[in-house]
């Protein structure tokens, strides 16, 4: 399963939807995901793909962690996976 399917899978889950409702370009408001629906997400990214996601859940806007479209989210996921590997 590629990063992006796990992604919208995730959400879905959260959103209480079908993986094939969630839009690359969709907002998480757009799919029903609220404040603390987005941590839940984060926790969930960070334990499915064994990464450190930096995200401020009292300042999401100040975080560096796009959680602006499913895309967005998508990859960040990427590049912090990519990251890690460098490093790892």
């Amino acid at each position: 399963m590629s990063v992006s399917e796990k992604i919208r899978e995730i959400l879905a889950e959260q959103a209480l939807l079908s993986p094939s409702d969630i839009a690359v370009d969709a907002s998480l408001e757009d799919i029903g995901i609220d404040s603390m629906g987005v941590v839940e997400v984060i926790f969930a990214i960070e334990e499915t793909f064994s990464i450190e996601v930096p995200f401020n859940a009292n300042d999401p806007q100040a975080s560096a962690f796009d959680v602006s479209s499913v895309g967005a989210i998508t990859a960040a996921v990427n590049q912090l996976i990519a990251e890690q590997k460098a490093t790892g």
